[in-house]
């Protein structure tokens, strides 16, 4: 049940004063049930128990730093992974406008656990945070924060859009730069192209995988499912992956990854098998760099074509060429020639911390949905 604001400015959480006058009994009798002191009157307790429950009330956990003379302007971000350079890059740039309007951040990772993100979203409710910034589990169906937005804590989705819930929302072009990166191989003269992705639970995946589909269809590509690989949620997941793949009697040309980790799981096969004493090594395939006078390709690639057969390890001659979704500081250094789907990942955070503060301020129009663009870079050529 939401408590009807002043002047008409929308829904805010219920008080101790919208309790007390529910159950019909003083503050302090409130204050000590809500502090769970046990010689409260036990039918008073109980009506103020109800009242709580009926009113959706939450004890305001905050409230002690006041006393300290504290700021208690706080808002909360969720994400998937605190070492995953990408929510890295999202945590910084939230902080950094949070800090701009004196408000303090408080970040926790649900490690695609939807019960963890549902556990630690309703916990900070529970410490009255201003706002939400959630990066949500790819399985997690959040109807269950209604009530906490009815009640005036706006929250804003980053990077996937929740499920049964209208809410602001700041997503990645996942299915243009999928498409971009299809149309770039295909463009090279690939004709065998692995693509591999995470669980397809995580929207992001669905949407990257499917577009990849549809433009390796439209471009006449045969579809091969060996060559399909997903659920792959690690780097050592990818990097299995890619070595079958590579291990088969028609390896692929050139790989697509659709995150940073299954990139770095690719280059690790990659790297593995161009060296004889690895694991799946290939002996008589030595590192080879551009030769001089190669021009650039589609979307500045090198121009070195595979010939008929294929290239790549075990394809006929040539080198395997990869591209991955998400960009990465290192990714200039490999020794593999390497194309990224690049989009300003601070810009994600930004944007989702200005729609929330918006939310904050008073804004009660439409849901938003903000797409951040995408463009491919090569960032090695080997």
């Amino acid at each position: 049940m939401s408590t009807p604001g002043a002047g008409g400015s929308g829904p805010r959480r219920p008080t101790m004063a919208d309790v007390a006058r529910l159950a019909g009994v003083s503050l302090k009798t409130v204050s000590r049930v809500v502090n769970n002191v046990p010689t409260v009157d036990r039918e008073l307790a109980e009506r103020v128990t109800s009242a709580v429950a009926e009113l959706g009330f939450r004890r305001n956990d905050m409230a002690r730093n006041l006393r300290a003379g504290n700021t208690s302007a706080t808002v909360g971000l969720l994400i998937e992974d605190l070492a995953n350079p990408f929510y890295a890059g999202i945590a910084a740039a939230a902080a950094q406008y949070a800090l701009e309007h004196d408000t303090m951040l408080i970040t926790a990772s649900s490690e695609e656990n939807a019960g963890r993100e549902r556990a630690l979203l309703l916990e900070m409710c529970q410490r009255r945070v201003d706002g939400l910034l959630v990066v949500p589990a790819g399985d997690a169906d959040h109807v269950y924060l209604r009530p906490e937005i009815e009640r005036g804590t706006p929250v804003v989705f980053l990077d996937r859009p929740p499920r049964n819930l209208l809410a602001d929302t700041v997503l990645i072009d996942n299915a243009g730069g999928a498409r971009q990166a299809i149309e770039h191989l295909v463009a090279a003269g690939h004709e065998r192209i692995g693509v591999i992705s995470d669980w397809l639970s995580i929207s992001t995946m669905a949407e990257r995988l499917t577009a990849a589909q549809e433009a390796l269809e439209r471009a006449g590509v045969p579809y091969r499912a060996d060559l399909i690989k997903y659920g792959l949620h690690t780097v050592p997941d990818a990097q299995a992956a890619v070595t079958e793949m590579l291990a088969g009697p028609e390896p692929p040309t050139a790989i697509f990854a659709l995150n940073n980790r299954l990139t770095l799981g690719a280059l690790g096969a990659l790297d593995n098998r161009l060296r004889p004493d690895a694991p799946g090594g290939t002996p008589g395939h030595p590192p080879r760099t551009p030769h001089h006078g190669a021009t650039p390709g589609a979307h500045g690639a090198m121009g070195d074509r595979p010939g008929p057969g294929g290239g790549g390890p075990g394809g006929g001659g040539g080198r395997v060429e990869l591209v991955g979704f998400d960009d990465f500081e290192t990714a200039a250094f490999v020794p593999w020639r390497l194309t990224v789907v690049s989009y300003d990942v601070r810009e994600i955070g930004r944007m989702g911390a200005e729609l929330l503060f918006r939310r904050i301020a008073g804004d009660r129009s439409r849901p938003r949905k903000v797409v951040v663009p995408t463009e491919l870079i090569v960032r090695s050529v080997g």
